[in-house]
């Protein structure tokens, strides 16, 4: 459910300490502005990383004699390798977090279309479910599993 913010985007100026309160409206441009600068830096801390990675895979690629000591390399490669993967993933979700707060959706359950508590929002960012409905749905993937 898609909900329609009730405010324009301007130039929101925000200081480093603000911090979403609930005594303000959900989703203002404030916290709209706040949600950007921490997905946007999270981006950055990403591909940043992704980038040393990839430098210091091409640098250790070395021909080792010892099989322990290739197969220990060829170990930390394949970790890398999914981490990396698992970050690209991460990457695409910031993205779509993104959009959604230039469409005005962010924030907003994607089940109920309740807001999403700032306490959450703060500590994933890219939350697309309420605690409850994140909660059912795990319920629910449980019981298929087990089924």
């Amino acid at each position: 459910m898609k909900v329609e913010a009730n405010f324009e985007r301007a130039d929101v100026n925000i200081g480093d300490d603000y911090r979403p309160s609930e005594n303000e409206p959900f989703m203002n441009p404030r916290q709209q502005e706040y949600f950007r600068r921490k997905l946007l830096a999270w981006k950055a801390a990403i591909l940043a990383e992704s980038r040393g990675t990839i430098e210091h895979m091409q640098e250790g690629s070395r021909n080792h004699p010892d099989l322990a000591d290739r197969a220990s390399e060829e170990t930390d490669r394949a970790i890398e390798l999914r981490t990396r993967d698992r970050q690209r993933k991460v990457v695409s979700k910031i993205d779509a977090a993104l959009r959604r707060i230039d469409e005005g959706s962010y924030g907003y359950c994607e089940d109920t279309g309740e807001p999403i508590s700032l306490k959450r929002l703060d500590a994933r960012p890219i939350a697309t479910l309420s605690l409850e409905a994140q909660e059912r749905h795990e319920r629910k993937e449980r019981v298929h599993r087990d089924d």
